[in-house]
């Protein structure tokens, strides 16, 4: 493609499929009932894939987390659950112990 309006083309279409996507959302959000069926079955979906990507990243790793003994991750696993639920379910304070568990516990070991 020698057309100097190419790029340009290619990237008003990309901005029109994602703001579509966007305004689509914006429309449809405020007619969501959130206790329905199907919105607690995509919930209830959503959960499922977040706990076997964790799952799976704990169990079966790879790259440089598959060098860390399975017993590491495990109690890196459980320690940011515990900071989770006993800081009332702070994320960022859950992920940042499991992550200085999984570290100290590597250079203990190296």
């Amino acid at each position: 493609m020698s057309d100097p309006l190419y790029p340009w083309f290619v990237i008003g279409i990309a901005a029109i499929v994602t703001y579509g996507w966007r305004f689509a959302g914006v429309l449809l959000g405020g007619r969501i009932d959130t206790n329905s069926r199907l919105f607690r079955w995509s919930a209830a979906v959503a959960y499922a894939l977040l706990a076997a990507l964790i799952a799976r990243m704990i169990l079966m790793p790879e790259g440089p987390l598959a060098a860390t003994d399975l017993t590491h991750r495990l109690a890196a696993a459980a320690a940011a659950a515990f900071v989770f639920f006993l800081t009332r379910r702070n994320l960022l304070l859950g992920c940042a112990a499991g992550m200085a568990v999984l570290v100290l516990l590597s250079i203990a070991t190296a």
